[in-house]
């Protein structure tokens, strides 16, 4: 009967850990950020505001979709990994190797995913008009 108990009391135990560190976690996560102009020369247009809330719950977007570190071709990165800053790999003015520019990084990531959320029907993935994200310079 005590080993039971114990049973019980390990899963709701490591039940409760999972979640405490969980919050922890999304905690550091801020949940509106903006892109904008970090070093490129060019910048034809001004920053982007981004909710990652919304687009965890309404798009159904995960983390690794727009975070990422390559090994091989493949995305390692995992939710909870450190997040590294962009400019650590995309360079702001030069493609180096694999990465691209920052601002085009930045671009093709978001427009490319926007326009597959469109083509699946998906009303609200502007991908057309430029200030639907982009806010005035």
């Amino acid at each position: 009967m005590k080993k039971g108990r114990d049973t019980l009391f390990l899963v709701v135990f490591a039940g409760f850990l999972f979640l405490a560190v969980g919050a922890l976690t999304a905690a550091d996560v801020p949940d509106d950020i903006k892109i904008e102009n970090q070093g490129y020369s060019n910048d034809k247009k001004g920053p982007v505001g981004l909710t990652h809330q919304k687009h965890i719950d309404e798009y159904k977007v995960s983390c690794n979709e727009c975070h990422h570190v390559y090994k091989d071709g493949k995305n390692i990165w995992n939710e909870g990994d450190p997040v590294k800053k962009c400019m650590e790999c995309h360079d702001p003015n030069t493609k180096q190797g694999n990465a691209d520019r920052l601002m085009t990084a930045f671009h093709n990531n978001c427009k490319n995913c926007h326009k597959e959320a469109a083509g699946q029907g998906k009303e609200n993935a502007p991908h057309k008009k430029c200030n639907d994200c982009h806010e005035k310079k």
